[in-house]
């Protein structure tokens, strides 16, 4: 592979990655179960299954930079709000992630490329607000 995708691609954990993935999931396959009620399979047009495979592959870049930036601005604080509004809260967001992941996801790709450079060139010592070594 080359470097540069190597850098930004397998910049995540593999876990991090397998976990957000299958969140992300979830989204496209109520599309299909939506738009296939009572027809073919694959009711959907073409250009918009590419789509959703597209921000479905990138939903875990994009929620890295959210994630990111939220860690950023709240810190290490802690906020205690009802299990209900925080879910719906999640759910909002994780949905915004998803949809935008074809804008976002860039963001986050170049962000771990840069860190990568930063790591192999022995100044990667610092975890940033994700968690992410």
């Amino acid at each position: 592979m080359h470097p540069v995708l190597a850098k930004s691609f397998g910049g995540l954990p593999p876990g991090y990655y397998v976990r957000q993935f299958l969140f992300g999931l979830c989204f496209p396959v109520l599309l299909f179960l939506a738009s296939t009620h009572g027809k073919a399979l694959l009711a959907l047009p073409v250009h918009l299954q590419v789509i959703l495979v597209i921000n479905t592959l990138l939903y875990p870049y994009s929620r890295f930079v959210y994630e990111s930036v939220v860690g950023y601005i709240v810190g290490d604080n802690a906020f205690i709000f009802p299990v209900i509004l925080f879910g719906a809260v999640k759910l909002f967001t994780m949905l915004l992630c998803w949809t935008f992941a074809i804008f976002i996801a860039p963001i986050g790709l170049v962000w771990l490329y840069v860190r990568s450079g930063r790591q192999s060139l022995g100044d990667g010592g610092d975890v940033d607000d994700a968690g992410f070594q």
